[in-house]
C-alpha cells in the first residue's frame, strides 16, 4: 500500500524500520540455534532414526495457507474492500489457532513416542526440536496477538485513514511463515 500517503511519513518509515531490524534479530536468533543444532549432530548419542510428527507437517500446510489468506487480506484493503478483509482475516486467525493445535499434537507425538525435553527420556536431539519449535512458538503467540488487533482495529475503521499498522501485520505474519517454512525443511532434512 506505498499509494497511501499516511506509509510515507518519516514515523511510519521508522516503524518499518523497526519491524525489520526486529525480524533481522530473530533470524538471527534461530541461526545461532539451528547452528548449534548441526554442530551437535556430530554426537556420539545424537538420534539419527528420529522422524517429525505428521501433526508438524499438516501445520506446515496451515501456515502456507493463513499466509495466502493475509495476503487476499491486505489485497482486499488495498481494494478498499472491508467486507473482504473481515472474512480473510478471521480465516487467517482461525488458521493461526488450527496451527497451533496443531503444534501442540506434534509434541504429544514426540512424548508418546518417549522423548521429552529434559529428564533421563530426553535425548540432545529433541532437546533442540522442543527449544527450536517452542521458540518459534512464542513468536507465533505474538503474531496471534497482532491478527487480533489487526482484527479488531480493522472493525473500528482504523485502516481506511491509517494502513501502517496492517502493513506491519502483514509482513510480520509473512515472515512468521516463512520462518516456520525454514524450521520445518531444517528439521526435516537434517535429521
Amino acid at each position: 500500500m506505498s499509494f497511501h500517503p499516511s506509509l510515507l511519513t518519516p514515523q511510519s518509515k521508522a516503524k518499518r524500520m523497526m519491524l525489520w531490524f526486529a525480524m533481522i534479530s530473530m533470524t538471527m536468533m534461530f541461526a545461532g540455534l539451528t547452528s548449534a543444532y548441526v554442530v551437535s549432530k556430530a554426537r556420539p548419542d545424537w538420534l539419527t532414526d528420529f522422524s517429525l510428527p505428521a501433526a508438524f507437517h499438516f501445520s506446515t500446510l496451515v501456515i502456507l495457507i493463513s499466509s495466502f489468506t493475509f495476503w487476499m487480506a491486505f489485497k482486499m484493503l488495498k481494494a478498499d474492500n472491508a467486507k473482504g478483509v473481515t472474512a480473510y482475516t478471521l480465516a487467517t486467525l482461525v488458521l493461526a489457532i488450527v496451527f497451533s493445535i496443531s503444534q501442540w499434537a506434534g509434541f504429544n507425538s514426540i512424548v508418546a513416542q518417549g522423548y521429552y525435553f529434559t529428564g533421563a527420556e530426553s535425548t540432545v536431539t529433541t532437546s533442540f526440536l522442543y527449544v527450536l519449535v517452542i521458540t518459534h512458538f512464542a513468536h507465533l503467540i505474538g503474531g496471534i496477538v497482532v491478527l487480533l488487533v489487526v482484527f479488531t482495529q480493522h472493525l473500528k475503521g482504523v485502516y481506511q485513514r491509517k494502513p501502517l499498522g496492517f502493513t506491519l501485520a502483514h509482513t510480520f505474519w509473512h515472515f512468521l511463515g516463512f520462518l516456520w517454512l525454514y524450521l520445518f525443511v531444517f528439521l526435516f532434512f537434517l535429521r
